[in-house]
């Protein structure tokens, strides 16, 4: 933990994320630590949505006509 947050990779991030939800949600820490804790946990949350933004932009759909062949490609729309 307290790796600087913008060299984690997405995977390394949303673990140490689970780690501080579930230590916040023990109770166990005291109040300044869970406030450190909360802080660090959110600071992780924008970085994990930055690097799905990030992936989400280059992920592309292809494109297929009637009879199944690829045709182009769109940009990538998470429903």
């Amino acid at each position: 933990m307290d790796n600087p947050i913008e060299e984690l990779s997405f995977e390394a991030a949303l673990r140490e994320l689970e780690t501080i939800v579930s230590r916040l949600e023990s109770g166990d820490a005291p109040l300044d630590e869970a406030i450190r804790l909360y802080e660090r946990g959110d600071q992780l949350r924008l970085r994990c949505k930055e690097r799905l933004d990030a992936a989400q932009t280059r992920i592309e759909a292809i494109r297929l006509d009637g009879e199944g062949r690829p045709t182009g490609t769109a940009p990538f729309a998470a429903g």
